[in-house]
């Protein structure tokens, strides 16, 4: 059942990756200039009021190390290779063990 929903939610980072990659190169081919969607403005997209009230949850930790160099980081990336990169790792958390081949080891 986990296994089943890891799946399932990677392949629907993968497909929203996959979407912003067809967003970004028609953007970039109307404007003859290279753009990218960047995860903030992605996030403030779908819910602005979730996004700043991250910053007062995070901030405190770690001496504020982890908003500014890391979430910063994190919110000017493209979006489609966050959410591409994340929809691997649900993929690969929720794929099928291998089958031994001979014999059980314990």
């Amino acid at each position: 059942m986990i296994r089943f929903f890891f799946r399932f939610l990677g392949l629907l980072l993968l497909a929203a990756a996959f979407i912003l990659v067809i967003y970004d190169g028609t953007k970039s081919i109307a404007a003859n200039n290279l753009y990218f969607t960047s995860m903030r403005s992605a996030w403030e997209l779908v819910n602005a009021g979730s996004l700043a009230a991250v910053r007062p949850l995070i901030s405190p930790y770690a001496g504020g190390v982890l908003w500014d160099p890391g979430m910063v980081v994190f919110l000017a990336a493209p979006a489609w290779s966050v959410l591409g990169f994340l929809g691997v790792v649900f993929m690969l958390l929720g794929r099928r063990k291998k089958p031994l081949i001979g014999y059980a080891r314990s």
